[in-house]
């Protein structure tokens, strides 16, 4: 009986990585479509995001059945209940990679990237791209050197992020509304992004140190 529980702990593990490594492609792909106007790809994103949901909403039924017919304790509970917190970010993860594939189909054959933000997007979208590699081999290793990548990662996007609002709340914006608004969404998708990222990372650093100090807050 302990055997098999531990074989659904290692499960839970694995399935937790499979989600992220489908995210990280996922982001990977949907950031490329926002730069390049690649309506393909950006369908491709879009097609793609049922999966990821599938696959947390089956994550979440192992999990609470573990949770019915085990009754972990100690690190073994906090593993389960983990797992159904960041499978819950990771979905989110993903629902923010077909957002920004939404605004790459919505604005083709134009551009979503508004003038002058190209470099400023570029850098976002590479740093998102990132961080979900950094999560996915932080949740397959519990290396914790990972999630001080993933913080610092996040200081540079938060720092672009507000590069984009001051561009477009500047005299010399000459965008039109439409521009604007996908400026604006299109930096907050990534920011979003990006603090699920350091969310997740927060809650592996309490599962591997015990000292919840150690996690961020939640985002929603």
């Amino acid at each position: 009986m302990r055997e098999v529980f531990h074989q659904s702990l290692e499960e839970v593990q694995t399935r937790l990585v499979e989600i992220s490594d489908l995210v990280a492609v996922a982001i990977e792909k949907a950031t490329t479509a926002f730069g390049t106007s690649d309506v393909t790809l950006a369908e491709e994103v879009i097609d793609a995001d049922s999966i990821i949901d599938d696959k947390a909403v089956a994550l979440d039924e192992l999990a609470i059945e573990i949770l019915a017919r085990q009754q972990p304790v100690a690190r073994d509970l906090r593993i389960v209940v983990m797992s159904l917190r960041v499978s819950a970010s990771l979905e989110r993860m993903g629902d923010i990679a077909e957002h920004i594939a939404q605004l790459t189909r919505m604005r083709f054959p134009e551009r979503a990237i508004p003038k002058g933000l190209k470099s400023t997007f570029t850098k976002m979208g590479a740093l998102d791209v990132e961080m979900a590699q950094a999560l996915t081999e932080l949740l397959r290793t519990e290396d914790l050197q990972l999630a001080e990548q993933i913080r610092n990662a996040d200081d540079a996007i938060d720092d672009l992020h507000v590069a984009v609002f001051e561009k477009v709340l500047s005299d010399g914006w000459k965008g039109e509304a439409g521009a604007t608004v996908d400026a604006t969404l299109a930096s907050r998708y990534h920011e979003r992004f990006a603090d699920h990222a350091v969310s997740v990372a927060g809650k592996v650093l309490y599962l591997a140190t015990g000292d919840w100090a150690a996690d961020v807050d939640d985002v929603e």
